[in-house]
């Protein structure tokens, strides 16, 4: 199992939101490289980036960021924004491993299969961010009349090999996952399965990776608020995971 420590990404500096509203928002570091350098000497593997100006407006908006954050050996999936092909393009240019598609899956299954065709399974990733069971796009803005297992069901047979999926409800509130939710989404998906949103103490880590225990398809967790705010031990969990 894998643990992804985050860094959202806000006007060049590393922010957290509360539930995604963008004035609800924490600035941590200055320059996001720095968590990232002090990630990977924990021993972390991956990290977790998301552009929120690029969710926001549609278009990435930190690829000098993502560049550095790359510089430190980390693997990075990367969020925000990823519209068009060429954005993409430019997103695996820059460092990123694996990109995230989030608002265009949700109304352009085509689109995805393409980018799934050009650059292969492994390196596309759909972030599913569900309130109520419904998909939320545009940075959370907007909520959908899709549900989040159907397009995590789509996605899978389009070739997506991994599905981050993200609870509105629970992100940056430290109040623990919605665990019925994504054993739902589990159950639904033959992708890989990241949680995100709600992790709050390593308590949490352990009962993931029980859940994962019964469903080979549950990847790892996203930690991002609980860092930052010293509720746990990144290398602490990356014992538990592994």
């Amino acid at each position: 199992m894998n643990i992804y420590p985050a860094v959202d990404i806000k006007g060049g500096q590393c922010v957290r939101l509360k539930q995604g509203v963008a004035e609800d928002k924490t600035t941590y570091f200055e320059d996001p490289a720095s968590p990232a350098k002090a990630f990977a000497a924990a021993g972390a593997s991956w990290i977790h980036v998301v552009d929120l100006d690029g969710a926001f407006d549609g278009a990435p908006k930190n690829i000098e960021a993502l560049k550095r954050i790359a510089g430190t050996g980390l693997k990075v999936e990367f969020g925000g924004g990823l519209r068009t092909l060429a954005d993409v393009e430019s997103v695996l240019a820059a460092g990123a491993a694996r990109v995230i598609i989030g608002t265009r899956a949700a109304y352009d299954d085509a689109f995805v299969a393409d980018l799934v065709k050009n650059f292969g399974g492994e390196k596309i990733a759909v972030g599913i961010d569900a309130k109520d069971g419904f998909v939320a796009v545009r940075g959370w803005v907007d909520v959908t009349a899709r549900r989040a297992t159907e397009l995590a069901g789509t996605m899978a047979a389009a070739g997506v090999k991994t599905i981050i999926y993200t609870d509105i409800a629970t992100d940056g509130m430290l109040k623990g996952p919605n665990f019925a939710a994504l054993e739902e989404m589990l159950g639904a998906t033959a992708a890989n399965v990241i949680a995100s949103g709600g992790v709050s103490c390593r308590e949490d880590i352990l009962k993931i990776r029980k859940l994962a225990e019964n469903y080979a398809n549950l990847d790892g967790a996203i930690v991002g608020k609980a860092i930052y705010e010293k509720r746990v031990d990144l290398s602490d969990l990356l014992a538990i995971a592994k």
